[in-house]
């Protein structure tokens, strides 16, 4: 039975939405308290048993890699001012049996151009992609709950989300035959369907598991609107070929790809942070008229 070892995290976007802060620093990089948003993905990856984790970076991404890498000169200055503390922080960014691999999307062509960056270093495998910007939290993990599945009925497994009607215009909405708790046998996949159009309303988001197929998919798949070559169209095609299971996670999402959901998840971690959280709210209340 082949298992999920490898984590794809296309982070090669602009973050547009986050100007002027993402002009030189990645959105992937903005902090939820004290993590990166990539960190808190970076861990659900490795929390669901991957060991390989491929970044597909662009330009003005190399503090991703930074912030994965051994930072010496820091280690050294902890070490002499004996905070262990905080030394084992930063020394637990990557444990030590996980490998980072970094590859570069010379052009921003869309998301399934992004996975298919990874096709050299995925090979044969299995493997989830993450999109950091999506942040849920959960226990166990969405990407646990995936992983389970997958092991399960070895097939890929598309992480959705129940939206509103009206807001299916946002999404890839996906259609299918239910069968089990949560769990959808895929028939169809539209992207971004007006909402009297719309299959369903279970929505596509970042959490993936897929199978090899999924890169000859994304070699023939045609570049729709802007240029761009779209996973779901993929994943479409991939239907015809072999089963595709749709699963409601149980957890909860933050839209980080947005101020509005960034600042939600801001807010909502540090009052559960074990540090933070009982000053914060008295903070908060503090504010009320």
């Amino acid at each position: 039975m082949s298992r999920v070892t490898k984590a794809v995290f296309p982070v090669a976007g602009m973050g547009t939405r986050f100007l002027p802060v993402t002009k030189a620093s990645p959105k992937e990089m903005l902090p939820i308290v004290d993590k990166p948003l990539i960190q808190y993905a970076a861990e659900e990856a490795m929390g669901a048993g991957a060991d390989e984790l491929i970044f597909v970076t662009g330009r003005n991404k190399r503090s991703i890699e930074d912030h994965f890498d051994k930072a010496y000169e820091l280690e050294t200055e902890l070490v002499a001012r004996g905070k262990t503390q905080m030394l084992d922080i930063v020394r637990n960014v990557v444990p030590a049996n996980v490998t980072c691999v970094y590859i570069r999307q010379a052009e921003a062509l869309g998301l399934g151009h992004a996975v298919l960056c990874a096709k050299q270093i995925v090979g044969n495998d299995p493997f989830a992609v993450i999109l950091a910007d999506d942040l849920i939290s959960g226990n166990p993990s969405p990407m646990q709950q995936m992983v389970a599945l997958y092991e399960q009925h070895q097939c890929s497994v598309i992480g959705v989300q129940d939206v509103p009607r009206a807001d299916t215009g946002n999404y890839g909405i996906v259609s299918g035959k239910s069968i089990g708790p949560r769990l959808y046998r895929l028939d169809g996949m539209v992207e971004k369907p007006r909402p009297d159009e719309a299959p369903s309303t279970l929505a596509v988001v970042g959490r993936y598991i897929l199978t090899p197929r999924i890169f000859a998919l994304l070699e023939q798949v045609q570049a729709g609107a802007g240029g761009e070559i779209q996973l779901t169209d993929a994943i479409a095609a991939l239907l015809k070929h072999e089963q595709v299971l749709a699963y409601e996670f149980e957890g909860k999402r933050y839209d980080c790809g947005g101020k509005l959901g960034y600042l939600q998840a801001t807010v909502e971690h540090a009052l559960a942070h074990p540090e933070l959280k009982d000053r914060f709210r008295a903070y908060l209340k503090s504010l009320d008229p």
